[in-house]
């Protein structure tokens, strides 16, 4: 598992995952404004508008904030215009990060972020510099003692997965991007618990990190995540899980 998705389920396993729910909504609104517009408000055809309503319900959000936000991807009604920008950089160690983000003015975004990465031993690169890094996959992370894995690796089998992994902990499922809704469904239909899942990106290969390094990395993926303008953040980190653990507990007792 790489690094960025331990710490996702890390944060996912302690509720920490954009636990402003109000920053949360503003982002959701974001990607669900932007979907409608590029692909049509109909969810049936428009898949990734589809995935990202059931996302905003997952977590809560009223009926009438994802209405609305459609009617403004689509001009039925008035909204901020937003661009999706993609940045690319290196954080401590050479790891390589790239962020997807939403922004209304692109000339505030590009210095926060400039900035961000200052703070914390990297520096914001060229458009390109890290994006061959990384493959776009389906993405699951089911925890062993919940599941039972042969039926894991069969309903895998059966969606064509691409690779399944497993440690002491959990059950990894990697899907190409296409196969990520059959699995998804399976699963479903089989009432199994997925501690998460997502298409996202997979780095290729990966940087170990420890000591003063881990510490700014994982401050680097803080900060930008919690950038308003920052819809998700990928990296090649990895870190040791005894060593993510211990400044993760650290961190909540600041």
């Amino acid at each position: 598992m790489s690094g960025h998705s331990k710490w996702s389920t890390i944060k996912r396993k302690k509720g920490k995952v954009d636990n402003q729910r109000g920053k949360l909504f503003s982002k959701l609104i974001r990607v669900i404004t932007v979907a409608a517009r590029s692909g049509g408000g109909d969810p049936e055809a428009n898949v990734k508008l589809k995935t990202v309503i059931q996302l905003a319900k997952e977590n809560n959000m009223p009926n009438e904030n994802i209405e609305r936000a459609v009617k403004r991807g689509t001009g039925e009604a008035e909204g901020v215009s937003y661009e999706e920008i993609i940045y690319e950089g290196y954080g401590p160690g050479g790891v390589a990060v790239l962020m997807e983000t939403l922004t209304d003015n692109k000339n505030r975004t590009a210095p926060e972020i400039r900035r961000i990465f200052s703070k914390n031993a990297g520096n914001l690169g060229e458009n390109g510099c890290v994006a061959w890094m990384f493959d776009k996959r389906g993405y699951f992370i089911f925890e062993k003692d919940k599941v039972d894995e042969d039926t894991i690796v069969d309903l895998a089998l059966e969606a064509e997965a691409e690779d399944v992994k497993t440690d002491k902990k959990n059950i990894e499922v990697i899907t190409l991007p296409e196969n990520y809704v059959k699995f998804n469904n399976l699963i479903k239909e089989h009432s199994i618990n997925c501690l998460l899942n997502e298409v996202t990106l997979i780095p290729k290969t990966t940087v170990d990190l420890e000591g003063k390094k881990a510490i700014q990395m994982l401050n680097l993926m803080e900060q930008l995540e919690d950038q308003d303008d920052v819809q998700k953040v990928y990296a090649n980190f990895n870190i040791a899980d005894e060593i993510m653990e211990e400044i993760s507990t650290s961190k909540e007792k600041l």
